[in-house]
């Protein structure tokens, strides 16, 4: 059974673009693959834990080889189930608003708690390693203006949103990943869904390629 689980970074439902064609990608993925199973963790519904004193310490003590707390160890315990979704699934999929020209708050707030040494990666004195192998990510990134190399927002140098989450998948041990992008949202009604249909009839055609 392949396993999906979703990681919705949009606090929009039936408006989101990024959710929206997210969901197109494992409807279709869940009609030519029978037997897969989803699931959604919306970060919005969630409440994500701060990464407090407690947690902090659990973090360096863990570093140090210094034995944890009682209260380091809960901490601890919630960072490993928080993230425990990430270990358990098949195929991550991200659905990812561009925000301020990076990433929504929390999704940079899940990503600050649970990537962790021993959680999601590990390392010694040979550098780190990525604890996520033989995983596969899809990734639907919404802008609402247009990013190619000759917008007045060209990526290089406005977009901080997809080379900050390719960096965090490929630090985390997850090198096969899709990305499935809907740009100029705000560019008026026609556009906007003109530019919803494409992309949803990629996720279309790359649910049914996956094996």
């Amino acid at each position: 059974m392949t396993r999906l689980l979703h990681i919705a970074a949009s606090p929009r439902k039936q408006r989101s673009a990024s959710r929206e064609v997210a969901q197109t990608f494992m409807n279709t993925y869940e009609r030519h693959h029978p037997g897969s199973a989803t699931q959604t963790l919306d970060l919005w519904r969630v409440l994500l834990p701060e990464f407090d004193e407690e947690a902090m310490g659990a973090k360096y003590a863990g570093l140090s080889g210094t034995p944890l707390t009682d209260r380091q160890q809960t901490a601890w315990n919630g960072l490993k189930a928080l993230a425990s979704g990430i270990h358990d699934t098949d195929i991550l999929v991200l659905s990812v608003p561009l925000w301020n020209f990076g990433v929504p708050y929390k999704l940079k707030h899940f990503i600050d708690l649970v990537t962790q040494k021993d959680i999601l990666f590990s390392f010694d004195d040979t550098g780190f390693k990525g604890l996520l192998q033989n995983k596969r990510a899809v990734v639907v990134y919404a802008r609402g203006l247009d990013y190619n190399a000759t917008s007045i927002t060209p990526a290089e140098r406005f977009d901080l949103q997809k080379p900050y989450v390719d960096m965090w998948l490929d630090f985390i041990g997850i090198d096969q990943v899709h990305t499935l992008t809907v740009e100029k949202t705000l560019f008026g009604s026609d556009t906007d869904t003109a530019a919803r249909h494409a992309a949803s009839a990629r996720a279309e055609a790359l649910a049914r390629q996956l094996a």
